[in-house]
Parts: C-alpha cells; sequence; structure tokens
C-alpha cells in the first residue's frame, strides 16, 4: 500500500507543477500578478507532496501543512487582490 501512496503522491506533485507551468505562461502573457501568485502557491503545494513522499514518519509531516496554510492562504490573497478597486495615478481634477 506504501508503493501506492508514493506513486500517488507523485502523480499529484506532477498535476501541481504542470497547473503551475499553465499559470506561468498566462503570467508571460499578461503580467497579471495573479497568475505568479497562483504558479507560486501550485509550486508550494506540489512541494509538500513531494516532502511527504520523501518523509518516511508520517508523524513529521503535520509541519507541511503550514506549507499548504501559506499557499490557500496566498491563492486566497491573490483572488481578493485581483478584485479591489484599482486607484487610479491620474490626479483628480
Amino acid at each position: 500500500m506504501s508503493d501506492m501512496n508514493n506513486f500517488l503522491g507523485g502523480a499529484i506533485a506532477a498535476g501541481y507543477a504542470v497547473a503551475a507551468l499553465f499559470f506561468l505562461k498566462f503570467y508571460f502573457r499578461t503580467k497579471d500578478r495573479l497568475f505568479v501568485l497562483f504558479c507560486v502557491a501550485l509550486l508550494m503545494l506540489g512541494s509538500t507532496r513531494v516532502w511527504m513522499v520523501m518523509l518516511d514518519d508520517p508523524d513529521e509531516s503535520h509541519y507541511l501543512y503550514l506549507v499548504r496554510l501559506l499557499a490557500y492562504l496566498m491563492i486566497l490573497g491573490a483572488i481578493i487582490d485581483k478584485n479591489l478597486p484599482r486607484r487610479s495615478t491620474k490626479a483628480a481634477e
């Protein structure tokens, strides 16, 4: 059963990496900060899966949930930042 968990953890990490590259592509096209924050958050989530596979002791993996929390907060912050009204750089007349 452990081999199957390792395989699925690697597959999930690869999925996160593909999604991160997808958002990175859109960042280079639009230069929108939302996409780069999504990319970084997905890379963080993928790295937690890799570390969970590499750690033999499941009791040590609870620190990785803090990294996941940070990634989810980064996604939430990116969405909030995108939806906030922008101030105009043009002086009010």
